[in-house]
């Protein structure tokens, strides 16, 4: 371990995205670590992450899987490989430059500086919408989801979908990360709820997201299914003292 935080991106099928996304990401004035979390990708972005991993020896890392085994997976994978070198921030990037590198200092600076436990990515901060290049129904659907997120669970998060945030290692370390049962965008969710339900402090930051320009996006039916009717079952686990975890601030 050559920094205080990692940068753990997740990839399938990202051959048009990896290298420029790493290259940027290190070009930046804070030093992050990566590790790119790589569900075997039958176009090759594990063999460009392998290429270039003798170029950035003790920064760039890749950890290899037998299949897409989704998104919540893979990041709970990231998170224990963080733990066990003991980083202090784990932060979550998509590979698509819809999360712009150049926030990822604010995002460490929000949880470094600041005092915050969790940072987050927030297109929806004061219910601002910062999405560049969505279609209006995605805005809506994205924009309105959120708002039944926190209808549903209590939370005060204007964005509980996303997906470019920073965790205190000591936050994950409280977590059960075996108990995290989602594996698509309720993944998010999940992890905030949690968060919010063991009383940690959670802090969003403005971000524009723009959507990608190249890739092919790996949203389906049924992953917006699972995050729909998963936000019922986290409050119902709520209600029913399901969560386990060590507490910071309990929420009522």
């Amino acid at each position: 371990m050559s920094n205080d935080t990692l940068v753990i991106i997740p990839t399938y099928n990202e051959k048009e995205n990896i290298e420029k996304i790493i290259r940027k990401v290190f070009s930046l004035p804070k030093s992050f670590d990566i590790l790119v979390v790589e569900d075997n990708s039958p176009d090759g972005t594990a063999a460009i992450v392998e290429k270039l991993v003798p170029e950035f020896p003790g920064r760039l890392f890749i950890e290899k899987r037998t299949g897409k085994l989704g998104l919540g997976t893979a990041y709970i994978h990231g998170f224990k490989w963080a733990l066990a070198r003991d980083y202090e921030y784990v932060i979550e990037m998509d590979a698509d430059f819809s999360h712009n590198p150049d926030d990822l200092e604010r995002l460490y600076n929000a949880c470094a500086k600041d005092g915050a436990d969790l940072s987050v990515g927030s297109r929806y901060v004061n219910g601002v919408v910062n999405v560049v290049n969505w279609p209006i129904g995605r805005v809506l659907m994205s924009y309105f989801a959120s708002a039944y997120v926190r209808f549903v669970t209590g939370m005060k998060i204007g964005d509980a979908t996303a997906g470019f945030v920073c965790y205190k290692a000591s936050l994950l370390r409280s977590m059960d990360l075996d108990d995290i049962r989602f594996v698509g965008y309720a993944f998010q969710i999940e992890m905030k709820y949690t968060a919010y339900h063991l009383g940690y402090q959670i802090k969003e930051v403005s971000i524009v997201f723009t959507d990608r320009k190249e890739g092919t996006s790996k949203m389906s039916k049924k992953i917006f299914k699972e995050a729909f009717f998963g936000v019922i079952q986290l409050r119902f686990r709520k209600y029913h003292g399901q969560y386990k975890g060590v507490p910071k601030r309990p929420v009522s």
